[in-house]
């Protein structure tokens, strides 16, 4: 049997590969009911080791590291002989889930070229929150448009690469490429949420608030707020509130649905959409009660209690300093990690300088 991409499956239950694609469908859109439909097919076939790995790295992805590591457990123990794609994918994500990040990286580059077509593997490499994007290295945004340029051929006419390949295109400036890859990818699967929140970046880089707004807006009614993304474009429209002067919408949005009390979202989201927009309101004018800070450096730290994921710890130290906890602060300056732990040494510094009201500290860092 194959999935969607042509990929051979090894299954003998077409309602295990049918569940199975349409949980891998769900998740590369970011629509609800990816695990519901991922068990499925687990039901329906309990050695189908691609469905656990897409189980494995969905909770990846929604910050559930446990049951990440408990699905890659399952997928390690199917007995039924894998091809070499699947094999591949098995050890692939059993190294990213276990946090060995560069091998995993190198091994998903190797995957795709001899497998452009393992769409799993290519998500797991681009995008804003990919192992290219997220990887802090110079270069970046580079490196994540050759990949999906390189990867083309194979994907086609395809919604989710024409999404992917479009974000890539807006953010090295190739704006015009995006909004003719975009409005494709849309068309293909106008509840692919990846491509909503990418169109909106669009409206944002052409400086089209309300256009981009009234999109947005839109586009979200109806969306499950248990999805992957509802945190994040619920974001974007409080800023866009805020840009627009509708403060008292701005704090609707971020009461019902990105306060981390409300908010189900992967908690990467939660922890840099809270701070960025208390912050981006603060720097409007707007007063923010410190109690709102307390709330997301709580989260913070029951979340990314260690230092070394440079993106969480950015806007964990904004929280942190806002919210008037120096010791967690510091732990973030003293502890920074990766190819950006001297930006996040120095933004932690001058956030910290920021809170105190050091103004000339500040705007020396």
């Amino acid at each position: 049997m194959k999935d969607r991409y042509d990929n051979s499956i090894s299954t003998g239950s077409a309602r295990a590969r049918d569940a199975y694609v349409l949980g891998l469908d769900r998740f590369l859109g970011a629509e609800p009911g990816v695990e519901e439909a991922l068990s499925e097919a687990i039901a329906e076939d309990p050695d189908l080791a691609l469905a656990h790995v897409t189980l494995g790295r969905y909770r990846q992805v929604m910050g559930d590291r446990a049951g990440a590591q408990a699905a890659m457990e399952a997928a390690r123990g199917c007995g039924r002989e894998l091809s070499p794609r699947e094999a591949g994918q098995v050890a692939i994500f059993d190294m990213l889930i276990a946090g060995k990040t560069a091998a995993g990286y190198e091994a998903a580059r190797a995957q795709l070229r001899e497998f452009p077509r393992d769409v799993l593997t290519a998500q797991a490499c681009l995008g804003a929150l990919g192992l290219i994007g997220f990887s802090g290295r110079a270069g970046r945004e580079a490196e994540n448009l050759a990949l999906a340029e390189e990867l083309a051929p194979a994907y086609g006419a395809d919604w989710w690469h024409q999404g992917l390949l479009a974000f890539a295109q807006l953010e090295t400036g190739q704006l015009d490429w995006a909004e003719g890859n975009i409005t494709a990818s849309l068309a293909g699967n106008p509840r692919n949420a990846h491509a909503a929140h990418i169109r909106s970046h669009l409206f944002y880089e052409r400086g089209e608030t309300d256009a981009g707004y009234g999109f947005i807006t839109e586009w979200r009614q109806g969306y499950d707020r248990r999805a992957q993304m509802h945190c994040h474009i619920s974001w974007h429209i409080a800023l866009w509130a805020l840009e627009r002067g509708d403060v008292d919408e701005m704090w609707r949005i971020i009461d019902r649905d990105v306060d981390p009390r409300q908010s189900s979202g992967p908690p990467i989201n939660v922890v840099s959409d809270l701070a960025a927009v208390l912050y981006r309101a603060e720097m409007a004018g707007v007063e923010v009660p410190q109690a709102r800070w307390q709330v997301i450096a709580d989260y913070t730290a029951a979340h990314f209690p260690k230092p070394g994921l440079g993106f969480a710890d950015m806007h964990g130290a904004l929280s942190y300093a806002m919210a008037g906890r120096p010791e967690a602060l510091d732990r973030i300056i003293q502890g920074a990690k990766g190819p950006a732990a001297d930006l996040v040494r120095d933004l932690a510094e001058a956030f910290g300088a920021l809170a105190a009201q050091d103004w000339e500290r500040a705007d020396h860092l």
